[in-house]
């Protein structure tokens, strides 16, 4: 009898976990829908409602919301403004990641080996990166005025100029003295990324190299930098995809002028949404922006991926 009764039990049991979620797996998944539907409203819902809009006409000045098709981005295609934009997009982006990029890893390489107060200059290096941007806007803005700013004193000062010259409020100027604050900015975040991957190299190769007989800079090029590499190449893919959607910096210290020197995709979008109030074609500009960093982001991603299998 007992062994009569034992059969429907176990079956009843069995029914009970068949199905796609077994009973055990259910609350996880539960558990994780407030997540997605929180992703998908913040992450996936904009990028579709952008799209949309960019295939419309919709304006808040003409109330016009029709379906237009690919008709902005031809304007776009056509539109110098845009390509202005673009291109100061791309230099700031590929100038300012290479800058970052190579004087991170010499402030890392200096601030790995020990030495007296390395601790506190280890946390003073960080104050740059952690102070606003639109304060390091303000302030470059006073260093670099063109009649007072202390930059243009020095220089007359120690005579490398006969004259003030007007960093931001020229149209030669204006995009490097933006790329020399980002610079200045953003390669303690840069230099910390690459620090933190130099404490991942064991001692024990650096010492092997010392014992036969390697310089510092064989060291560094035969042992450290083919291990730092695959750090070095994912800090400079983040550092660029920030680099590519770069706003507030430029938006407060030439709000995209001199005659558009300094315009750069984010600004001129914003100026097409808030000024003129075109959410079709601005979402088009938006759109545009997005496919360029993710072409980048793919790029990237390729080259970082068949470097790290290179070097096992």
């Amino acid at each position: 009898m007992p062994s009569v009764l034992a059969a429907p039990v176990g079956l009843s049991s069995a029914r009970k976990g068949a199905g796609l979620f077994p009973r055990r797996a259910l609350p996880p998944w539960l558990l994780l829908v407030p997540a997605f539907v929180s992703l998908g409203a913040v992450s996936v819902y904009p990028i579709v409602n952008g799209l949309w809009l960019s295939l419309t006409n919709t304006s808040l000045v003409t109330q016009e919301h029709d379906f237009v098709g690919l008709a902005n981005y031809a304007l776009l295609w056509d539109d110098p403004t845009f390509w202005n934009a673009w291109r100061h997009t791309l230099i700031f982006t590929l100038v300012s990641t290479l800058a970052e990029t190579l004087i991170g890893l010499a402030m890392a390489l200096l601030l790995y080996e020990p030495f007296s107060g390395c601790a506190v200059v280890r946390a003073a290096m960080l104050v740059p990166w952690a102070m606003p941007t639109v304060v390091t806007s303000k302030m470059f803005g006073w260093l670099f005025d063109g009649q007072h700013g202390l930059v243009n004193y020095l220089l007359l000062q120690v005579g490398l100029i006969d004259a003030n010259v007007n960093w931001y409020g020229s149209v030669d100027n204006a995009l490097s003295t933006i790329i020399f604050a980002d610079i200045w900015k953003t390669t303690p975040f840069m230099a910390l990324l690459l620090l933190a991957g130099l404490h991942t190299i064991p001692a024990s190769l650096v010492e092997a190299a010392r014992m036969d007989g390697g310089k510092a800079f064989a060291i560094f090029w035969y042992v450290r930098l083919p291990l730092l590499l695959p750090t070095l190449l994912i800090a400079g893919l983040f550092r660029a995809l920030d680099a590519f959607r770069v706003f507030d910096l430029v938006y407060v210290l030439t709000g995209g002028g001199p005659a558009d020197s300094t315009e750069t995709l984010s600004t001129l979008s914003y100026k097409i949404f808030f000024s003129t109030l075109q959410f079709g074609y601005g979402s088009a500009i938006s759109t545009a922006m997005f496919v360029t960093e993710a072409i980048i982001a793919v790029g990237f991603g390729l080259f970082v991926m068949r470097q790290m299998r290179r070097a096992g």
